[in-house]
Order: C-alpha cells, then sequence, then structure tokens
C-alpha cells in the first residue's frame, strides 16, 4: 500500500491538516485548500489553528515537490490532486441562520474531486453529515463531474473525524477510527489505510450509512446530556443550590456522567444534532428530545445576560451604560477555534440591555471576529472604558482606570484562572463565572 498509494486531502483545516500530516509520515500526500492565505502559511510551517506544531509540520512537509514518496506538499491548485488514488474530504459542514444544514463546502468538494477523479480511486468523506448524505448528495456529483460510474470505475468510504480541537491528548492517531466503504471488499481497504497510521485503531462498520449515523449520534448524545445539567442549574439556581456541588456530590457513584452546564457552540455538538433532525423530519419524525436539547442549549446565552443584569440591578449598579468585560470568545477552552461561539449570543443579549461590552480573549483572531461577527476584541488585558475619564478627572485616581462593573468569564482559557480580579473589579462589581472554574468568591455561576 505505501509504494502505490497518493492520498489527497480536500480541506487543511482543523480536521484536514493533522490527518494529512499523519499521514504524510508514511505516504505522500497532497494537501488542497481553496484558501490561499492558509495554504501559504502551511508551506512555511504556520498553522494558525495551532493543531500542529512547527516544528512537527516542518517534519513533513515538502514545500516544493509535489512527487515526493513520503510528505506533505500544499497547494490550491486541483490539477495537483489529479494523480492521486485515495480523496480524503474534510471539509466543515455547518448550519444556516435558520439551523438547516448547509452542505455548500461538501458539494463544491466533491465537484473539485470528481473533475480530477480517475478509474480506481476511493473517495473517503469524514465532514460529519446525516445518514445517507454521502451516497444521496456526494456520489451522484462525483459522477456527473468525472463521468465516471460508482462502484464500477470509482469508489467511495465514510470515516467520521472525531478530531478535539485544543486537545493535545487525544491527538488524531491516538482516536480510535470507525471506518466504511461503498462495498464490502472497499471496507477493508478503506480500514486497512487508517489502520498504518492510527494506533488507537479502527472498527470497520457494515455500511456507510451506519459510520454516518454513529458520527452524528455522538454529539447528538453529548448535547443532550448538557442540556439536561443546563436545566439542573437553571432550577438549582432558584433553590439557591450550588450546581457544581450538586454534580460533585453526584459523581461519586461509578455510573453517574460528568457533564458540566455551560454554553454548547463549535462547529459539531452545536451542530450535528441539527443535522440529524432534519433527516428525521424528512422522512415523517419529529425528533422531540434532541430539539428540545437543542432549545435548551441555544437558550443559554440569553439565559446567562438575564442572570448577569439581575446582579447589577441587586447591587444598585445602572445596568444602561454598565461597562463589562466578556473572557472569551472561542467556542471552548484554550483553543482558537470561534466557529458557532455561543459567547456571542451572551453578548448581544447584553448589548441588548445598554452595556458596554469590552471582549478579551487571548487566543482569538480579532481579525476573525470582526469578519465572522462584527465584534472587537483585544488580545491582551484591555483598560476600561473609564480610563479616558480616569486621565481627565482629577478625582479619579489613575488605579481604578481597569475597573469594570461586571466581568463574565465565558471560556475557561488557563489564562483566566490566574487573573488579578481585584485589579478588574470594584468593591460593588459583579463576577459571574460560566464555567464553574474560578476558586475566588462569584456573585453568580452555572
Amino acid at each position: 500500500m505505501k509504494e502505490e498509494t497518493k492520498i489527497a486531502i480536500i480541506g487543511l483545516g482543523y480536521v484536514g491538516l493533522p490527518l494529512a500530516r499523519l499521514f504524510a509520515t508514511k505516504y505522500s500526500v497532497v494537501g488542497f485548500d481553496i484558501n490561499k492565505q492558509r495554504v501559504n502559511e502551511l508551506k512555511k510551517g504556520i498553522d494558525s489553528t495551532l493543531e500542529v506544531s512547527s516544528d512537527i509540520l516542518k517534519t513533513v512537509l515538502n514545500a516544493d515537490n509535489l512527487h515526493s514518496p513520503v510528505g506533505l506538499y500544499c497547494t490550491t491548485n486541483s490539477q495537483d490532486i489529479a494523480d492521486c488514488n485515495y480523496y480524503i474530504v474534510t471539509v466543515p459542514t455547518p448550519v444556516d441562520k435558520n439551523n438547516k444544514p448547509d452542505l455548500t463546502p461538501l458539494i463544491k468538494a466533491s465537484e473539485t474531486v470528481g473533475k480530477v477523479l480517475k478509474k480506481g480511486a476511493i473517495v473517503i468523506y469524514e465532514s460529519t453529515v446525516y445518514p445517507g448524505a454521502t451516497e444521496e448528495i456526494c456520489i451522484p456529483i462525483l459522477e456527473k463531474e468525472s463521468g465516471l460510474i460508482f462502484n464500477q470505475d470509482f469508489f467511495a468510504g465514510y470515516s467520521p473525524e472525531r478530531i478535539n480541537p485544543g486537545d493535545k491528548e487525544h491527538t488524531v492517531e491516538k482516536i480510535l477510527k470507525v471506518t466504511s466503504g461503498s462495498t464490502p471488499q472497499i471496507g477493508k481497504m478503506v480500514d486497512a489505510l487508517y489502520n498504518t497510521v492510527i494506533i488507537a485503531g479502527t472498527h470497520l462498520a457494515p455500511s456507510i450509512k451506519v459510520a454516518e449515523a454513529a458520527k452524528v449520534i455522538e454529539n447528538s448524545q453529548r448535547d443532550i446530556n448538557i442540556a439536561f445539567v443546563n436545566e439542573l442549574a437553571k432550577i438549582f439556581n432558584l433553590l439557591n443550590i450550588d450546581t457544581h456541588a450538586v454534580l460533585e456530590a453526584a459523581s461519586t457513584k461509578w455510573n453517574f456522567l460528568p457533564f458540566k452546564p455551560g454554553l454548547v457552540g463549535g462547529h459539531c455538538i452545536g451542530v450535528d444534532p441539527y443535522y440529524l433532525a432534519q433527516k428525521a423530519q424528512e422522512v415523517g419524525y419529529n425528533p422531540e428530545i434532541i430539539l428540545a436539547g437543542r432549545r435548551m442549549n441555544d437558550s443559554m446565552g440569553h439565559y446567562v445576560a438575564s442572570e448577569v443584569v439581575k446582579l447589577l440591578i441587586q447591587k444598585d449598579i445602572k445596568v444602561k451604560g454598565a461597562n463589562l468585560l466578556v473572557l472569551g470568545i472561542t467556542f471552548k477552552e484554550n483553543c482558537p477555534d470561534v466557529r458557532n461561539t455561543k459567547v456571542v449570543d451572551l453578548i448581544h443579549n447584553l448589548t441588548s440591555f445598554g452595556t458596554i461590552i469590552t471582549i478579551y480573549d487571548p487566543w482569538a483572531n480579532p481579525e476573525e471576529v470582526m469578519k465572522e461577527y462584527g465584534l472587537t476584541t483585544t488580545n491582551h488585558i484591555p483598560l476600561s472604558c473609564h480610563a479616558e475619564q480616569a486621565y481627565t478627572e482629577q478625582d479619579r485616581s489613575i488605579e481604578g482606570r481597569n475597573k469594570y462593573d461586571g466581568v463574565i468569564l465565558a471560556v475557561s482559557h488557563n489564562e483566566f484562572l490566574t487573573l488579578d480580579f481585584e485589579s478588574l473589579l470594584n468593591n460593588n462589581s459583579v463576577l459571574y463565572d460560566v464555567k464553574g472554574v474560578l476558586l475566588n468568591k462569584v456573585d453568580g455561576k452555572l
């Protein structure tokens, strides 16, 4: 397999790049992406997603040699993938503003592959989809663009991605891989390919649809479990009970599932349940539990904002014009990924009350946040909006220039755990801990 295999990875993001790097340790790999800036950075050994370090990336890069027998060549030219015999598609599968599946990236990627597809090639999809999408949506595109016949001239597989962005312990090679193929023999070939690099092993599913369904329910299950503890947090807050203390006590039972409340965003848990729900509705079934979980988790930004406002009122702080600092805007801790972050919901709800918001996140790219959400962020601890007054008013001390009426810890980046909150807060300020990770006294938390 090593001598005959040439792999094209379509999409070099959080999923595609780590996979391309891993395969490039044993095979000739061509990484294709339509983002020229991304490809140019990768050619220099720079990964802005921080999933692959520069030192590791540079060990496999073939910056100028497309035909090297081992290593990674990155490109934006689709003709560079024309002589590959394995194509692995790792593009995003988001939802639109109405939470309907948006398969545009998957369709475009299939068109790109179809235009260069040769007889005997195998196209493997890793993007999360609803059961049936690979064979119902992608395969017809491949046939149309290539003029080839499915399962006669070319074949397909599905091996769902399981990468956890920002997780340096559970890297791609250490996560067991589900595999599948469009025929039993192709399934074995796909499984054998991944087995050469995945040290955790593989599980060969009996069909592509089974593999698709397995992936989409993984994140749907987590979404429902988090929705349950989010509902518990709302109940226990009304009862004046510490939710985290309750969960800690309950987790002493061996089979208790250790989920925590919070804002559920990102490109997986906050999206995948809508894919399964869409397919269920197409066949006439209304998925009540799945959608109820989504409604609960989607409501948490509004809930946290309301709780913060209540605390401001209780402390006689004027809500309109209140100067608030939000810590974190990425969808999870210690990761620069801002896709589908629910912190944005929190910010919009706080802004609707007339508060003035400052966003500090040492991980997020300010340009990306501005482009995606129209929000201004900073990578450094900012001065409060009262700072200018501190320099112009004689009765305000310079030491008070960083003081905020309220600070909301929305993402538990490591940098926030050691912050000097006394330097950010007045004696009467509000400190709200969304993640429940602060050891010092807080006014409110989930």
